[in-house]
């Protein structure tokens, strides 16, 4: 802690500081509050007639304006110029009109959260083995050597090892021969890369319901089923698939999911892409209990599944559950990602280049007209 607050402190003079250009969530409000005003406006047919301003929006478009779209055209009513929209002082009232690059913002962001949520069940189809698959772990064989036994909750160094190793593999073998048949420079896109990533991890959670159900058989046939606390014949190496092929899917669909939302976000609200992985992940999380909890509360009269005696309960049949929801979650990302629409965005250019193509412009139409 002290080596990473001294980098931070000789680091600062470095760091590069761009002038605020206001908070994102103040835009945000702005524009769904101007549509409401203006819902009874019609809007014209011709989207060149919507509101824009260069300068108002320069310093959040850096990289480019956001250009129209036609989908949620309903925000598109805050782009609408009235008599009504300036102040009793002459000045603009951003609570009554926004530019198209605003608007855009909020519509970027709302065709974002379908994909954005498939990737909350991907935590949750791993939040089982800090939990039950350490159960399993304690009731296992843990020797590697006559006098020493792996820790249960160390376990998911596998998963860690694993992920490190996918993405090592990924950047240096299946990058450049996945570059020689699709021509990306990445291989493949992130909307592919996290489709692996979600396929991987529904192996994952089948290779878990499957090593659990061995587990418990081999309790069955050594009479251990009322008895967890004794040590099951079977090594905790079997429980290594779930850790390592949840660390592959990790490596594809995690950093895909990420990539996705810093580089869909509007250049402004990238800081707020990544709030909103790690919602993901926290959502993830609480959804891992809350399916417990109503696991639980649906099997309590016909024979819990998941009990402190797991040589009782049916963790494998949970799991197999998880399974079913992890395909039926594919199934959504796969639909979300085929009416997914990217931003579309307009390259800045430099002043001296626009007045070239201005220039140009003038000479096209005959060196009159407005350009």
């Amino acid at each position: 802690m002290f080596v990473s607050i001294l980098v931070f402190v000789l680091g600062y003079p470095l760091y590069v500081r761009l002038k605020p250009g206001g908070s994102p969530f103040t835009r945000v409000a702005q524009v769904v509050a101007a549509a409401y005003k203006k819902r009874a406006a019609p809007l014209p047919e011709d989207p060149g007639m919507l509101y824009q301003d260069k300068e108002l929006d320069a310093l959040i478009s850096t990289n480019g304006r956001l250009l129209h779209t036609n989908h949620l055209t309903f925000f598109d009513r805050a782009a609408i110029v009235t008599h009504a929209d300036t102040a009793g002082s002459g000045k603009l009232d951003m609570w009554r009109l926004s530019t198209v690059h605003r608007v855009e913002e909020l519509k970027s962001l709302i065709r974002m959260l379908p994909i954005w949520s498939a990737g909350i069940l991907l935590v949750t189809a791993g939040s089982h083995n800090n939990s039950f698959a350490i159960m399993q772990a304690r009731t296992m064989d843990r020797h590697m050597t006559q006098h020493f036994e792996i820790p249960p909750a160390t376990m998911s160094i596998f998963s860690t090892v694993a992920m490190l190793v996918t993405l090592v593999l990924y950047d240096r073998a299946f990058v450049p021969i996945a570059r020689r048949f699709t021509g990306l420079p990445s291989g493949i896109n992130y909307f592919q890369r996290m489709a692996v990533g979600l396929a991987i991890s529904i192996l994952g959670v089948a290779s878990a319901a499957l090593v659990e159900a061995k587990r418990r058989g081999c309790a069955a046939d050594h009479g251990l089923l009322d008895t967890p606390a004794t040590m099951v014949p079977m090594s905790v190496f079997w429980l290594v698939p779930q850790y390592a092929i949840h660390g592959v899917a990790d490596g594809f669909s995690s950093v895909a999911h990420m990539e996705f939302l810093y580089d869909q976000a509007p250049e402004s609200m990238r800081s707020t892409a990544a709030a909103l992985f790690w919602l993901s992940a926290s959502l993830g999380s609480y959804m891992g209990t809350v399916l417990v909890t109503a696991v639980q509360s649906a099997t309590r009269r016909s024979g819990d599944w998941l009990q402190d005696n797991i040589n009782r309960g049916k963790l494998d049949a949970y799991y197999w559950l998880v399974t079913c929801l992890m395909l039926l979650n594919l199934g959504y990302y796969l639909i979300c990602f085929r009416f997914y629409t990217m931003k579309p965005l307009e390259m800045a250019v430099d002043d001296d280049h626009e007045k070239e193509l201005e220039l140009s412009s003038v000479h096209k139409n005959g060196g009159g007209g407005a350009v």
